[in-house]
């Protein structure tokens, strides 16, 4: 993860600012007043959180995880990715400096840790951030405990573009709405829906932008996008672009990865004139390749960007709020 752009020092600061806000907040408890009767809520500790976190943003998600939990008064026991120990253990090593003894923990390994930890008794809530398979075998394996579940899946985020914006205004914004973390973000903009009436024009300003935006080793002070974390993603990525091409879309910059070079680079890859059932679209790519579907009636693009299984987020592109 490359030190500048939306990366590795962004998700420092980040960590620190979630900190602080959740540092902040006053107690829930509240006692409210009705004629005769009062009823007093108080807030209660579960007892011992699970916080198992994901690969991508693997020190601001457990953050998000773990600060909740600890302001609530209760202890923790953190499972990084398999794909991203050596960061989270830095956080929790960091944390236990302030922290009580025995309050922070954490656990590291495979899947076989992580599975221990949602079956196991002792643990009065799980917090999840990954995929939706993982998801649902998190759920039945803790079923038998009724344990409480906070989880956060997989999503194909749809970004809705309108028919009154100035395509280069808005390009800068939307390429990194999409390309953050090299797209490698659970709420980036996965699916891009462009009218005909300024469709070239967005291409090619986000095309101007793809190409100005530099890849390579994170340690070097210039580079704003990074690699793929880890070989089954870019297999992933790289098959849904082959989809793309096969299926008729359009590559206008990007689509060739260099397989013979040093670590899972995959270039920046912006696909056009694509059908809105291409897998690149339906399925969710995790990674820097973004479809641009090209709509004639704005009803039909509301009805493809509501037309997959999904959550978590969208986006609405217009010079005009209430329009938007």
């Amino acid at each position: 993860k490359p030190l500048n752009g939306p990366n590795a020092r962004f998700e420092v600061g980040a960590c620190a600012a979630w900190l602080r806000a959740t540092a902040s907040f006053e107690s829930p408890d509240y006692t409210a007043v009705d004629d005769d009767i009062t009823a007093t809520v108080h807030y209660r500790p579960l007892g011992v959180v699970g916080a198992i976190g994901p690969w991508n943003w693997p020190m601001m998600i457990t953050i998000w995880q773990i600060a909740p939990a600890l302001r609530m008064g209760n202890t923790v026991v953190v499972k990084p990715s398999g794909y991203t120990p050596l960061s989270v253990s830095a956080l929790v090593a960091i944390a236990n400096t302030v922290l009580p003894q025995d309050v922070l923990h954490i656990v590291t390994g495979d899947g076989g840790v992580g599975a221990a930890l949602t079956t196991h008794p002792g643990i009065d809530k799980i917090m999840f951030t990954g995929s939706t398979e993982t998801g649902k075998k998190i759920i039945e394996a803790s079923a038998n405990n009724i344990t409480r579940l906070t989880l956060e899946l997989g999503g194909n985020d749809a970004a809705v573009v309108l028919d009154d914006v100035d395509p280069e205004a808005i390009a800068e914004d939307l390429f990194w709405g999409a390309f953050i973390n090299t797209g490698q973000t659970c709420a980036a903009a996965k699916r891009i829906y462009v009218p005909d009436a300024i469709y070239d024009e967005v291409a090619e300003a986000l095309v101007a932008i793809a190409k100005k935006m530099p890849m390579g080793n994170g340690l070097d002070e210039n580079n704003v996008l990074g690699p793929l974390q880890n070989k089954a993603q870019f297999d992933i990525v790289d098959g849904l672009v082959k989809a793309a091409k096969d299926g008729g879309g359009r590559v206008l910059v990007g689509g060739d990865p260099d397989y013979d070079a040093p670590g899972f680079f995959y270039p920046v890859t912006i696909v056009a004139d694509i059908d809105p059932d291409n897998p690149l679209v339906a399925q969710e790519q995790f990674g820097p390749a973004v479809p641009l579907i090209r709509y004639s009636e704005l009803d039909q693009a509301i009805e493809w960007a509501n037309g997959l299984d999904v959550g978590l987020g969208a986006s609405v592109w217009s010079a005009d709020a209430q329009k938007a």
